[in-house]
């Protein structure tokens, strides 16, 4: 039997071995590959059944082809005119839920994200740079991380700008509310709060915004107005997907009411089948509760679109540039939707390293090579089309997963899942197709351990690189100089999972993750701090012999000052490297991260706001200087 189960997991992408992060060759174990077969719903205990799958699936194999919809040929992705022609830009990244201004609700929206757009391009910047927009759960709005989301094809209602909405102003209702006390006590504490409080920014939305559907059914669906009219043709263009998506939160609002967790797995066995009798039942039962789910997203991809067309309007070469998470939450919209694809007896993660010694889980269930390839890839396309729609550019987390995936089948631990393969050449000729119908720039996020498929198949295929300044060094630990970046790249100083700039410089990250409890002994957290003081040097080194000293620190221990971030910016934006994206936090030199990778319920991530109002950042004189003086690099 264990000739059939080697010979079947080849047939359905599960690898033999890898070289890990000292180089070593590791071979897959049969336990391994047996588990991965059994995650797959391969009947791996049975022998007679493993024959005729075997069987079944050896007459199957085809060649590889080009996906249902995409043209045949070689496809180069989509690279704006002034990017194709030489040119260099720049922009800035934000977190958008941590943007403060006068008048979002507790959270940035995307009436913020507008501002942030005119704001940038008055500046001389290209595009504003936003963590994942996913929907997430709005029955569980403390479930906030962008990169957990329910479904990756809608959006994140709480993002919603309440005032800009076109029924708020006509409801008295709401007008009502909004200038109650208790209301506005509420939305003063929500906006005055050091940290996003989801609970509190839900409840507060999602009670005006139903006023605001109510209004908006008695206005425009009854009388059937020309705006109504653009709220079914988006109800209708969204589909059998969008329907689903509404229905999923419908369920959800009502189960997890009741104590039940998040999500479908803690549903009623009944509703758990979205063709189910019960959920049919359910939809027609709860008719005006699905339809306000729709008004949401309707919503929601309104006001993103505005944004983007306000940033064309502007001249921006690429306005919004976008991201899209690696997988989507076990319990959420996405794989509720569509169960033969997903499986959830494995997570996504990755083998051990040197930050990860055990290998890590994330919890985000694969899909399944051989059920994308049976679906002609139609589940994957029509993810990367519901992104690339609302972008000039979009960023792929993590893109070595369109190669190979780490799975960990359930009851094995992270270091024992391996790797299972993916059709490379035609998921990329399909987000090539999708690249160029949108006009949208691809970025893969290529750190860590990639593999020489990945690097050939993005240079062929016209995919940016991602190159983060702090991981930039030649082999004797010095840092790149900006005329050896890559061209087809986009560079930045550092990440959602790094710490900002100032936190890196005064090792404050260091001490964070020691009260955290993440390192393993203070020998490894000496190590640590004796390479960032060698890194403080060689960065201080790489900016005196390009012309940027700082006034001050005089050396590596020296504190961290605005002046050095400016210059550190500047250096960066040397670089040869198409596009640059710098973090507003880092611009204004924030000390607090927004994520602390291997933290939950003990660090508040996806939590933290930014310190100042937009228009109090863009007003600063330390804060144009910067982006001036990073324009003038540019050209």
């Amino acid at each position: 039997m264990s000739d059939i189960i080697e010979l079947l997991a080849k047939l359905r992408g599960v690898g033999d071995a890898y070289y890990d992060h000292r180089g070593e060759l590791q071979h897959f174990s049969l336990r391994t590959k047996t588990e991965i077969l059994r995650a797959m719903g391969v009947a791996v205990d049975d022998a007679a059944t493993l024959a005729q799958e075997l069987h079944a699936l050896q007459s199957t194999v085809q060649p590889a082809r080009q996906p249902a919809g995409v043209p045949d040929g070689k496809l180069r992705c989509f690279e704006p005119p002034l990017l194709a022609n030489g040119g260099r830009c720049w922009g800035l990244t934000v977190q958008l839920y941590s943007l403060r201004s006068s008048e979002n609700w507790g959270i940035g929206d995307f009436a913020d994200l507008e501002k942030m757009l005119r704001l940038t391009a008055e500046a001389g910047g290209a595009f504003v740079g936003v963590n994942p927009l996913h929907a997430l759960f709005p029955a569980k709005p403390q479930e906030a991380s962008p990169y957990g989301a329910s479904s990756r094809h809608f959006l994140n209602v709480l993002y919603i700008a309440v005032q800009n909405v076109a029924e708020f102003a006509d409801s008295e209702a709401a007008q009502r509310l909004v200038r109650s006390p208790t209301f506005s006590a509420k939305l003063d504490a929500a906006r005055d709060a050091t940290h996003v409080q989801y609970a509190a920014v839900a409840a507060l939305k999602l009670a005006m915004l139903r006023l605001l559907f109510a209004e908006f059914r008695l206005r425009h669906l009854l009388p059937g107005t020309a705006r109504a009219q653009s709220f079914r043709h988006f109800v209708d263009e969204g589909g059998e997907a969008l329907r689903l998506h509404a229905l999923f939160d419908s369920v959800d609002a009502v189960y997890t009411n009741f104590n039940h967790g998040p999500g479908w797995l803690s549903w009623p066995e009944a509703l758990r089948d979205p063709r189910s009798p019960a959920v049919r039942a359910f939809a027609e039962a709860n008719e005006e509760r699905v339809q306000f789910h729709l008004y949401l997203q309707w919503l929601a991809q309104e006001q993103l679109h505005s944004a983007q067309a306000v940033a064309r309007e502007l001249g921006m070469p690429i306005g919004l540039y976008g991201d899209y998470a690696v997988g989507a939450n076990a319990v959420g919209s996405e794989t509720w939707s569509d169960q033969r694809t997903y499986r959830l007896g494995a997570g996504v993660g990755a083998p051990p390293d040197p930050l990860a010694l055990k290998g890590q889980d994330w919890g985000i269930p694969p899909l399944d090579p051989q059920a994308l390839r049976d679906a002609q890839l139609v589940p994957f396309i029509a993810l990367i089309r519901n992104n690339c729609r609302h972008y000039g550019a979009l960023r792929l987390d993590h893109i070595m997963a369109l190669f190979r995936q780490w799975w960990v089948p359930r009851g094995l631990d992270a270091s024992e899942g391996g790797y299972v393969h993916y059709p490379l050449p035609e998921l990329l000729a399909a987000l090539a197709h999708e690249s160029l119908l949108h006009s949208c720039l691809i970025v893969g996020e290529d750190l860590g351990l990639v593999p020489d498929e990945i690097r050939h198949a993005m240079a062929q295929f016209g995919i940016y690189h991602y190159k983060v300044m702090l991981f930039e060094k030649e082999h004797d630990g010095q840092f790149l100089a900006p005329e050896n970046y890559v061209r087809r790249a986009l560079a930045t100083a550092a990440t959602h999972d790094l710490p900002p700039l100032r936190s890196w410089w005064e090792g404050s990250d260091i001490a964070l993750r020691a009260r955290l409890g993440l390192y393993p002994n203070a020998i490894v957290q000496e190590q640590l701090a004796n390479e960032r003081q060698r890194d403080r040097a060689a960065l201080l080194r790489a900016l005196w012999i390009h012309g940027l000293a700082p006034q001050s620190p005089p050396d590596a221990d020296g504190a961290f000052t605005l002046d050095l971030a400016r210059r550190i910016h500047e250096y960066l934006a040397r670089s040869a490297a198409a596009l640059v994206g710098l973090q507003l936090e880092d611009v204004i030199g924030m000390t607090d991260p927004v994520n602390v990778p291997g933290t939950s319920d003990n660090f508040a991530n996806w939590q933290r706001k930014i310190t100042e109002n937009i228009d109090d950042i863009f007003a600063r004189d330390d804060v144009r200087g910067t982006l001036r003086a990073v324009t003038k690099a540019r050209l």
